[in-house]
């Protein structure tokens, strides 16, 4: 696909909802789910030569999940590779539901939603990538990052500003937070 055909993509995708309809949906999400790579980090691993893996991870993401989960809103990772680093990241956030190892997300995710009594529609999934298509349109709002697959693109509800990595997930935590009239500011401990 050429660049102009994916950018018409992701604009059309983008009317789908608009900001105002996207705080809507974000009032009734409960759960927030997020892919990992290329959703909180830029898509990079870093390997050594013993096999030890790095990521880089964007701050003001973790800041805003960390905040969002002091207001109630439950955090999840969903994830089809499991991964030391991401197991450290979510430690360091405190983010209590960490879901690896399966390409199947949403075989992955039902066992947590009937823990916590939520049903698909409470929540909201942010991925990047083709095998987060099933997950994205089974939830209540299926979100892509700007630098997702265009197979995603056309599915997700909203379609972030931002790429993977470089703060998508903040931008929908800050709508989040305006949408169910919290401040953030009021989090920080």
């Amino acid at each position: 696909m050429l660049e102009s055909e994916r950018e018409n993509s992701r604009l059309i995708i983008m009317a789908r909802l608009t900001v105002l309809q996207l705080k809507k949906k974000l009032r009734r999400i409960k759960l927030l789910a997020l892919d990992v790579d290329g959703v909180l980090t830029d898509d990079s691993i870093y390997f050594g030569p013993d096999g030890f893996e790095m990521k880089r991870f964007h701050i003001s993401d973790g800041l805003f999940m960390v905040l969002a989960m002091r207001a109630g809103l439950e955090v999840a990772i969903v994830s089809r590779r499991p991964s030391p680093a991401t197991d450290s990241r979510m430690r360091d956030l405190g983010v209590k539901h960490v879901l690896q190892n399966s390409m199947d997300k949403i075989k992955l995710i039902k066992p947590l939603l009937e823990r916590l009594k939520l049903d698909f529609d409470e929540v909201a999934f942010i991925g990047n990538e083709i095998m987060d298509i099933g997950l994205a349109r089974k939830v209540g709002l299926g979100l892509a990052v700007a630098d997702s697959s265009p197979e995603l693109i056309k599915h997700a509800d909203f379609v972030t500003k931002k790429a993977g990595g470089q703060g998508a997930v903040r931008e929908i935590l800050e709508y989040y937070f305006t949408a169910v009239e919290k401040d953030p500011m009021n989090y920080l401990r």
